[in-house]
């Protein structure tokens, strides 16, 4: 259950490509690339279907629990005006919560985490900056796509108690769009500071298994995430 089952990723991985081969000459002296590491908070706004299935009774949900990891950004500049960014943040251990009766059955099951989940989220943007480079401010909104695969799925022992014995999980990737909005300002030579809001859609199909009984829901986490950064130009 918890082999690492991460599929291709032909979109994001062509523009990363794409982007960390952009190496043609820039007409001035600013520099064409920079690094970005800091914090990556998530805040779901998880909507899903009620699961289904047997021995399923009505209003069985889920929902995600916030979190925060790492992030490591890296910036091509573009021209003047656009950058392209690889963003990703380093996968951190979600939980999954029960959400809906307060037992299923006679297990607890509303607010008690019931399974955990990693994944691994790169994002492609491409950035518009509104001032010239020249200005210590650099607001700016990006557009771009959003890749999501999972990984380390397991049931907690609430979570197999609630499905009825020992579960597998499956969570199938999801590619979608993403938008950006952020600041950045120039602290001194090659060194910036920046912060910025990013939404993604992200949706999966989850399917638990116990003893071969399947239960099914789709899932919309709705992710939005607020970065702050130090990043060193070069």
């Amino acid at each position: 259950m918890k082999n690492l089952q991460i599929s291709a990723l032909p979109m994001v991985t062509a523009a990363s490509i794409a982007l960390l081969c952009a190496s043609s000459a820039l007409a001035d002296d600013m520099p064409s690339n920079s690094l970005r590491f800091g914090s990556y908070s998530v805040f779901y706004h998880t909507s899903a279907d009620d699961i289904a299935g047997p021995y399923v009774p009505p209003g069985v949900n889920l929902e995600n629990e916030n979190v925060e990891t790492a992030y490591f950004g890296y910036i091509r500049r573009l021209s003047s005006k656009f950058d392209a960014e690889l963003a990703l943040g380093y996968p951190p251990l979600v939980k999954v919560k029960g959400a809906g009766p307060a037992t299923v059955g006679s297990v607890p099951y509303n607010g008690v985490v019931v399974s955990n989940a990693r994944w691994i989220a790169p994002t492609v943007f491409i950035e518009y900056r509104f001032l010239s480079e020249n200005s210590p401010w650099q607001p700016f909104i990006g557009v771009g796509v959003n890749y999501t695969t999972f990984y380390d799925r397991s049931t907690t022992a609430a979570g197999n108690a609630a499905f009825g014995g020992p579960t597998r999980l499956s969570l199938t990737a999801s590619v979608g769009p993403a938008a950006t909005v952020g600041v950045g300002y120039h602290v001194s030579g090659p060194w910036h500071v920046y912060a910025s809001y990013n939404v993604a859609r992200v949706k999966s199909d989850l399917t638990a298994n116990t003893a071969g009984i399947e239960r099914t829901t789709n899932i919309s986490f709705g992710p939005q995430v607020l970065i702050v950064s130090v990043g060193y130009s070069f």
